[in-house]
Formats: structure tokens, C-alpha cells, sequence
């Protein structure tokens, strides 16, 4: 028996260690054994610990020769293919956004910046324009900027601000009659981007105070007119009217308020039984039942001939 195969044999071994260092309960079933190299070999064991799905454990062995014990060289975790993982390191200079700075934040730049040159070169301007680098150079010291916007920096604002907000390509801009390169409102610039960009100055619009390409517009151009279907009509003057008869509506009569009607429900009073049998004697002792004796009836023919 090799060296190797001592070694891969040895899973047992390898899964008592795991289980002295991260506790049994956590050590899942054998998945491989690897030959990492002459001598060497990793037994690979299923994580059970909660939050760690996809990892395994992996033990290093090794052992001088087919007949003497295995020597273990390290004890790691490791993350497998659906294991989740933190996102890759990020430096902190990459990290930074615009918009991300607050007040008291500093953001210098990098000492390689591409973006900016020595205030002794071209820059961003054409020296045969500004009347040569001596002058250029002179003129940049003398207001003291030490560093100046490179040609490369220039296209790279020129771009991002082209695919900005402050671009042809958006709704505003592909809805609008005109452009900011015929805008009365558009401030130029100064220097190699005068002839793309420009800077809104109405106060109505909403890039006022921001770059915008010569190729964006809005609706408060400066050259907008209102079409007849949107201006306001003119009114005529009103007049006082003596000739015609003004006919007024009558209201329509409001409807009958009915009152509501009191219940006449009659109300029955408990009187004593010995009251009500004494009124009733008394009514009829005042009949005179001789004289209803003594009445003779009257026919039907008596009241016809006395009529």
C-alpha cells in the first residue's frame, strides 16, 4: 500500500479530528477525497452548521511513509459552488458614488488621476487658441490652479454629461420644438466644450443652472409661441342690456311639510273594581222603567200620515 492510499483510507481519522476542533453535530457525511500532491491528501466532509449551506470541511493529511500515522496539516472550511458568500472586496476608492460626499467629506484624488495634467501643459484648451503654452501656463499659475483638466478628463465629462439627464436623449428633450443651441436662456462655456455644451439660465426650466447639451431642449425655449388652439380668446366688452326682457325661471314650489301626527292611542286607567260597580247602579236607577213600559211603538204607518 502507497503512501496515497494510506492516506485516503484514512477518512475516519480525518472526520475524529474535524470533530475535536468544530464538534461532531456540525461534520456531515464523507463527500471526497483529493490528492493535493506527492504525500498529500484532503478528505473533504459535509458543514452542517446553520447559515453555512454549500461549505464543507476539509482536512489536509500527510505521512511520511505507507507505515506510519498520519500527520494532519490544517483543518478549514471552506465554500462550495452554492455556498453564499460575501461579494468580492471592493477597494474603498472604487466605492464612492456621486452623490455620496456630505459636508466635511474629502475626496482627493488619485495621485495617477487620468483626469488631470500640470497646469504647465495644454490641458483641455488648444494652445494655438489661447495664444501658446507659455501663455497658457502663465495664465493658469497666475490664478492658481497647479492642476488643470486633461483632453482625456474633457471627454469623459463631455460623454457623461451627454448621456445625462441634460442630454438630447431624453423625454423632455425629444418633445420639445427647440434646442438649447438656439435658446436665448443657454450661458456658452468657455474652452474646448463651448461648442457642445452650455449652461441653462431660466429660471422656468428644469436644468436651470446645469450643463445641457446644445442638442437638448424643453418647453421653456425661448422661442416657444402659443398656437391659436391654445392662446386665451378675447372676450368683448360687456354691455348693459335695456331692450330685452330678461326671462327669469320661476322655483318650483318646495313640497308640503306634514306634521308628524301624536299617537291617540287611547290610554286605559286602571280604576278599582268597587267604583265601576257603583256608577253603573247609579245609571240605572235614574231610568223611570214605568214610563218605557207604558210607550206604546210607533209603526211605519203612523209616521207616514203624520207627515
Amino acid at each position: 500500500m502507497s503512501v496515497e492510499q494510506m492516506l485516503q483510507a484514512s477518512d475516519a481519522f480525518a472526520r475524529t479530528v474535524v470533530a475535536e476542533v468544530a464538534g461532531g453535530d456540525v461534520v456531515g457525511a464523507h463527500v471526497r477525497a483529493e490528492v493535493d500532491g506527492d504525500g498529500f491528501v484532503s478528505h473533504v466532509f459535509e458543514a452542517l452548521q446553520p447559515g453555512y449551506r454549500g461549505w464543507t470541511w476539509v482536512v489536509s493529511l500527510t505521512a511520511v511513509a505507507a507505515d506510519a500515522d498520519p500527520t494532519v496539516n490544517d483543518i478549514v472550511l471552506l465554500p462550495g459552488g452554492d455556498a453564499i458568500v460575501a461579494p468580492p472586496w471592493t477597494p474603498y476608492r472604487d466605492r464612492v458614488r456621486p452623490g455620496d460626499l456630505g459636508p466635511g467629506d474629502v475626496l482627493p484624488p488619485e495621485p495617477d488621476d487620468l483626469r488631470l495634467v500640470p497646469a504647465w501643459s495644454a490641458g483641455d484648451s488648444d494652445t494655438e487658441v489661447e495664444g501658446g503654452g507659455d501663455r497658457l501656463e502663465a495664465k493658469e499659475l497666475a490664478g492658481g490652479r497647479s492642476l488643470v483638466l486633461s483632453l482625456e478628463g474633457r471627454d469623459m465629462a463631455a460623454q457623461r454629461w451627454h448621456d445625462g439627464q441634460g442630454g438630447p436623449h431624453v423625454a423632455i428633450a425629444q418633445q420639445a420644438s427647440g434646442t438649447c443651441r438656439t435658446c436665448g436662456f443657454r450661458v456658452g462655456l468657455a474652452g474646448g466644450l463651448a461648442d457642445r455644451f452650455g449652461v441653462c439660465a431660466n429660471g422656468m426650466a428644469n436644468d436651470d443652472g446645469r450643463v445641457v447639451d446644445l442638442e437638448h431642449g424643453c418647453g421653456a425655449h425661448s422661442g416657444v409661441r402659443l398656437s391659436r388652439a391654445t392662446a386665451v380668446k378675447e372676450l368683448p366688452d360687456p354691455y348693459f342690456d335695456t331692450l330685452t326682457n330678461d326671462v327669469v325661471a320661476r322655483p318650483e314650489p318646495r313640497p308640503a311639510v306634514v306634521e308628524p301626527v301624536e299617537d291617540q292611542t287611547p290610554v286605559e286607567l286602571e280604576v278599582p273594581v268597587d267604583v265601576v260597580v257603583e256608577a253603573r247602579a247609579e245609571t240605572e236607577s235614574d231610568v223611570d222603567t214605568d214610563a218605557v213600559a207604558d210607550a206604546e211603538p210607533t209603526s211605519a204607518a203612523d209616521v207616514t200620515d203624520a207627515s
